[in-house]
């Protein structure tokens, strides 16, 4: 478990300042490189799975998390694949629960 991980997701209001690109790249050290920070505005990252099955129960644990941290991402389900995009609409940039949970999302691939 990483530091990030054992944090959990604070709301942010609207007009909370997004992260800096400095902020960004520090914070992206501590995620798997896989994550990939797109324009300093979301992260991106893919998952590859044997299946549909797999994908789809990848999937709903996503959004069980995501529940629970009361922070959403875009999810994408195809055969094999589920694609997650992060990024906090209310301020339309990345902020620190951005990366939160995205270090939680990756714990749940080595459960």
């Amino acid at each position: 478990m990483n530091e990030l991980s054992s944090k959990k997701c604070i709301p942010c209001s609207i007009g909370a300042e997004p992260l800096t690109k400095d902020e960004i790249i520090q914070f992206h050290k501590s995620l798997d490189k896989e994550w990939k920070v797109i324009d300093y505005q979301r992260l991106e990252r893919s998952y590859k799975f044997k299946n549909f099955k797999e994908a789809l129960d990848f999937t709903n644990q996503v959004g069980e998390l995501a529940e629970k941290e009361g922070h959403h991402p875009d999810i994408y389900l195809s055969w094999g694949k589920v694609l997650v995009k992060l990024w906090t609409h209310k301020i339309n940039g990345l902020h620190e629960n951005d990366f939160i949970l995205a270090a939680k999302i990756d714990e749940l691939t080595k459960a």
